[in-house]
């Protein structure tokens, strides 16, 4: 999923670090109507959620793998098995419930 095709209720901000990945900030906010923040640098505790995710995603992609190398169809095997994965954050849910019952109740 894009994020332009997320559902206004998930689709509010975005909070990154300062990596390159992100150069491009200025048109997603335009392109995708999020508004984008900025975590001061070397400040993981500003984004704890997402320093949890990328260590989850280094069980399949270790440090210094070329994300341009991979398939899309591997990048949505990932994420549909990251989302199927009950989170004890999320009361043992997995978040793709989570987010099914949101959008259900947004709608």
């Amino acid at each position: 999923m894009i994020v332009g095709d997320l559902p206004d209720l998930v689709r509010r901000s975005l909070t990154w670090d300062q990596g390159r990945e992100m150069a491009n900030w200025a048109q997603l906010q335009l392109d995708a109507d999020v508004e984008v923040f900025f975590c001061d640098p070397h400040s993981p505790w500003q984004r704890p959620s997402n320093e949890h995710m990328n260590g989850l995603l280094r069980q399949y992609f270790p440090k210094g793998t070329d994300l341009n190398k991979i398939s899309y169809a591997h990048l949505q095997h990932v994420a549909a098995e990251m989302n199927g994965r009950p989170r004890k954050i999320l009361n043992w849910q997995t978040p793709a419930e989570v987010y099914a019952a949101l959008v259900a109740t947004a709608a």
